[in-house]
This record gives structure tokens, sequence and C-alpha cells, in this order.
């Protein structure tokens, strides 16, 4: 039986989760890649009743608030299927540089693959209360706005700020109230 390092500890109740790119690698700056994280989730939703009610995708990590009846297993299904699809479009695209630093990487112990292009782990924190609701939405969509990339939180793209604030975002969402 595998490890798991997803600690859902109330699978009914919403998580905050953090999925980070080996080595920090930016490799988010490229639009088709980013393609594969919102499909993915649309897929979950649709498939899994996933519920995503904020998220944000940076250069390198990406933040989301989430539950479902098994949020382990979206977790674990959405960087495995965003791995490989990802992983495919960079041989496609001939990046061999990351495809490289990805092979490199990769921690021992995982002898059924080539790369490894997520950390270990999604830092999951239960979202127990409206308080930590607005603390991890307020987070999550003004890290773009600390990282001095955009003036306002709903200017980044690949963020739900846009959402919650009545303008049509990438992916729909299920808004806090």
């Amino acid at each position: 039986m595998g490890r798991s390092r997803y600690v859902i500890t109330e699978p009914e109740k919403p998580h905050f989760l953090t999925c980070t790119v080996m080595e920090w690698l930016p490799l988010f700056t490229r639009d088709y890649l980013v393609s594969h994280l919102l499909d993915c989730w649309r897929y979950q939703q649709n498939h899994h009743a996933l519920s995503l009610y904020g998220y944000v995708v940076l250069e390198n990590h990406l933040h989301f608030i989430a539950q479902a009846p098994d949020l382990n297993k979206c977790v674990s299904q959405f960087k495995s299927f965003t791995a490989r699809t990802i992983i495919d479009d960079l041989h496609r695209k001939g990046a061999e540089r990351v495809l490289h630093r990805l092979r490199f990487c990769k921690r021992a112990h995982k002898v059924d693959r080539v790369y490894q292009l997520w950390q270990e782990g999604s830092h999951a924190e239960l979202v127990y209360s409206e308080a930590v609701m607005r603390q991890k939405l307020d987070y999550i969509h003004h890290n773009p706005v600390k990282r001095g990339y955009v003036d306002l939180a709903e200017h980044w793209r690949y963020s739900s700020a846009r959402n919650y604030v009545g303008m049509e975002g990438l992916i729909d969402i299920q808004c806090w109230s």
C-alpha cells in the first residue's frame, strides 16, 4: 500500500491545500500548462463532487480550498493526472531543460516514474470556521498582490478572486457567502 501524505482530517469539511512544483520551477507561466490544472478541477467537480471554494495558481505553486466525499483521492488524482499531462506536454514542446530538472529531482523511492512534478504532500489544513475560511480566501486572493504581480487581487487571471467580485472566472467555484 502506498504512503499517504495527505492528512484530510474531516473530509466533509473544506480544507486549504497547497501543491508545489519540484524545486519551485516556474512552470505555470505557460497558459497551456495551467489549463491542465483547470481542466482537472472541472472534471473532478463534474465526476467526483469536488467543491472548489477558492484557488490561486502562481508560477510554481498553487493554493486551493476544496471539499469532496473523498478529498484524499481527489488530491491524489489531481496531482497524478496533472503531472502526467504536464510532463507529456513538456515532451511535445521539447522542454528538455525542465524535463532534465524534473528527472534529476525525482525522489529515489519513486521507482514507478522517470519524473516528479509535484513535491510530496499538500499541507492540508482543516477550514473549521467562517473566520478561517475568510482568512484562507484572503491569503489565497492576495498572494499575487503581496508578490507585486498585480495591484488588485481580481486582476490576477489564475485566481478565484475574480469570481468573488462578480467577474467571470476561468472556472466555476462555490463562492463562500
